[in-house]
């Protein structure tokens, strides 16, 4: 039997906060029940939820994440809690890597996390075959960042895709370890994708009740053309000048881009930097140790920056150009305030905007039929086995997902270039292998020897970490391809090009949707509840905007008052738990109070007197009370004496579970 709270106190004793409910309900559901889709809002705590899923099962933990700048903070994160961590992206050396996965391999180091980009498991077969060697210690994927697997949306990243090729690798099929799946933004159609990919049952769907981000004032400004937008930008730059800011842009270069409205913002005398995919891992690192701690406090950014990283006090975030859904919308506004604390965010558009959206940036990142054919002619030139390096090329890795979801060509398994780098080789059947051709080439020793592509990769990594071959450099990360057509057929071709034309016009009518929002929603207020409610969001609870001081999320800023007196008082309470007063009808009290006998006492805030409708359930509500649960009700009126009123009740409160207390002592 789980016992979390004991657990988490055991784990993390430098941690001074207590896990909330929805933590441990995830945590739960992942070690008893399984694969797990949990959403929640971002900065709701799903570090400390995987962290603690991990420890349950007692083993180790594949973490995947799309960005080095995350991975990093991730890890030293739960480094700093005393745990073994290791961490394999393009800023470590590929020699590094392949020790450290060699001594992993050998049980030589036992990570509690390993963590991993989606990238780096889809092509190392080093790193897949030395992780096969602990497969049976390896008890948790967890993916961070989920939302990047599902093809519709904002932020597809194609090798996410393979995480269930390689955990069928690693594992067998229907083998698999537990899998924990985390985001912050999710709609229907995600959800469904996610779910098939993974193995998760609509069960073991875990949202949290309110998605909003309602601390976070949404300011939507739209303009008849580039130079009012411009005008404006800098107004808000210079009104907000002392504090951490965001701007998303999303173009790099050119006018208006990254680098240009760094360069302004430069010489207009702000403390600005630019953060974009172009950069190198060092450089993004280490522009987000800058802003952390207030080096710099203006950050230009694609959308290259947000996913995860954790800067609490971001105050600001602008966008510059429209996103591109609701979805991509509120993940990177909820990069401001993860402390809580309250924030601005304004979202700056024209008609001109939402049109180049379409056309240049959800268009463009989809292949074109001539282009699909010319990648193909590079590829497909002779059927059978291939190498392809899929990062020499852009073009073929916006196109590679297209041929082998059309069966055009297959991944067959990771390797390399060639033999040539190996040297003292002490293994027979591998020196056998090497000797057969003179070129040394991967493909072709596998048609020489007329053995199948994976047990020459195989052989070969088995001989580097038993020692009986070395290597003056790590194996490369190629992909072996087999090929099946010389050529896309017409009506190949054809289904390609209908699936493309779909997701566009799906990516299009999330935009349209996502401005139909912004221009009938026209408070902030409005406009959080319309966004939680596509993401999810029971009507019911849409209304619960205000934050306390413990977390709970109510109703009104005169609840806020009660919950907070209470909150200080160190008197529990629940808001809004349902009060069943027959088997299927229940009212519900604001607050339920526990007395140490168990007599409950049901807090009433009477706000709106003088509304028919509203008195009309009021005058219910007395009566179920009198009825059902006589004596049990005390209520407050909303006045300006609302304070004293409300800490005059909680004293006599207090009083009552004193008194109860001694009368059951």
């Amino acid at each position: 039997m789980l016992n979390i709270d004991k657990d988490f106190s055991v784990f993390f004793p430098q941690l001074k906060f207590q896990l909330k409910d929805f933590q441990k309900r995830v945590i739960s559901n992942v070690v008893e029940n399984g694969n797990t889709l949990c959403i929640l809002p971002t900065g709701g705590g799903k570090s400390v939820i995987y962290w603690m899923s991990a420890l349950e099962l007692h083993g180790i933990s594949i973490v995947i994440s799309p960005l080095t700048a995350l991975i990093e903070e991730q890890a030293k994160k739960i480094e700093e809690q005393g745990y073994e961590v290791l961490k394999i992206h393009g800023g470590i050396s590929a020699v590094k890597q392949m020790q450290t996965l060699s001594k992993l391999a050998k049980g030589e180091i036992n990570p509690q996390f390993i963590f991993l980009s989606p990238e780096k498991i889809a092509t190392d077969g080093y790193l897949e075959f030395c992780l096969r060697k602990r497969k049976n210690d390896i008890k948790l994927l967890v993916i961070d960042e989920v939302h990047c697997v599902s093809q519709w949306g904002m932020s597809f990243r194609p090798f996410y895709r393979r995480i269930p090729a390689f955990m069928d690798s690693l594992f067998g099929q229907n083998d698999w370890c537990k899998v924990l799946a985390l985001t912050a933004t999710l709609n229907s159609k995600e959800i469904a994708d996610i779910c098939h990919y993974f193995n998760i049952t609509k069960n073991n769907i875990i949202m949290k009740d309110i998605l909003m981000r309602s601390g976070i004032q949404l300011h939507v400004n739209k303009f008849k053309n580039e130079t009012e937008k411009t005008e404006k930008f800098w107004k808000i730059i210079h009104n907000h000048q002392d504090e951490k800011i965001l701007v998303y842009v999303y173009r790099k270069y050119n006018k208006r881009g990254v680098e240009d409205f760094c360069r302004e913002a430069l010489e207009k005398g702000y403390n600005a930097v630019a953060f974009h995919g172009d950069m190198t891992a060092d450089e993004r690192m280490n522009v987000v140790e800058q802003f952390k701690n207030g080096d710099i406090n203006i950050v230009f950014a694609t959308n290259a920056f947000g996913m995860g990283i954790d800067i609490p006090d971001i105050r600001v975030v602008i966008h510059y150009m429209i996103p591109e859904s609701i979805e991509q919308y509120y993940q990177e506004v909820g990069r401001a305030s993860r402390d809580e604390c309250g924030a601005n965010a304004y979202l700056l558009y024209s008609n001109k905007n939402i049109e180049v959206k379409k056309t240049y940036f959800i268009d463009g990142a989809f292949p074109k039929e001539d282009t699909l054919r010319d990648v193909y002619n590079k590829i497909g030139k002779k059927t059978g086995y291939q190498t392809l390096s899929y990062f020499e090329d852009d073009e073929i890795q916006k196109c590679l997902l297209y041929y082998l979801d059309a069966g055009l060509i297959e991944i067959v398994c990771k390797g390399f270039a060639d033999l040539s780098n190996l040297k003292n080789i002490k293994n027979a059947d591998l020196q056998k292998l090497y000797d057969c051709t003179k070129t040394k080439g991967f493909v072709r020793t596998v048609n020489k020897a007329e053995i199948l592509p994976s047990e020459l990769s195989e052989l070969v990594y088995s001989s580097i970490l038993n020692g009986d071959a070395e290597t003056d450099k790590a194996p490369e990360r190629w992909l072996i391809i087999k090929v099946n057509a010389t050529e896309i057929d017409t009506e190949t071709m054809n289904r390609i090009c209908n699936d493309i034309a779909e997701k566009k016009k799906y990516k299009h009518e999330l935009l349209d949707y996502f401005t139909y929002l912004l221009e009938t929603n026209p408070n902030t207020q409005q406009l959080h509840q319309e966004i939680a409610a596509y993401l999810g969001t029971d009507r019911h609870q849409l209304a619960r905007i205000y934050k306390t001081n413990d977390g709970t999320q109510v109703r009104s800023k005169s609840e806020v008052i009660i919950s907070n007196l209470l909150s200080a008082a160190g008197i529990t309470y629940e808001y809004e738990k349902k009060l069943y007063y027959t088997e299927d009808k229940w009212i519900e009290p604001d607050f339920t109070i526990v007395l140490p006998c168990g007599k409950q006492i049901y807090w009433e805030h009477v706000g709106m007197l003088g509304r028919e409708e509203y008195d009309a359930r009021w005058g219910d509500k007395i009566d179920i009370y009198k009825k059902y649960f006589p004596d049990s009700m005390v209520k407050t009126y909303e006045s300006g004496a609302l304070s004293r009123d409300a800490s005059e009740l909680i004293e006599k409160i207090k009083q009552l579970m004193v008194k109860t207390n001694e009368t059951e002592i």
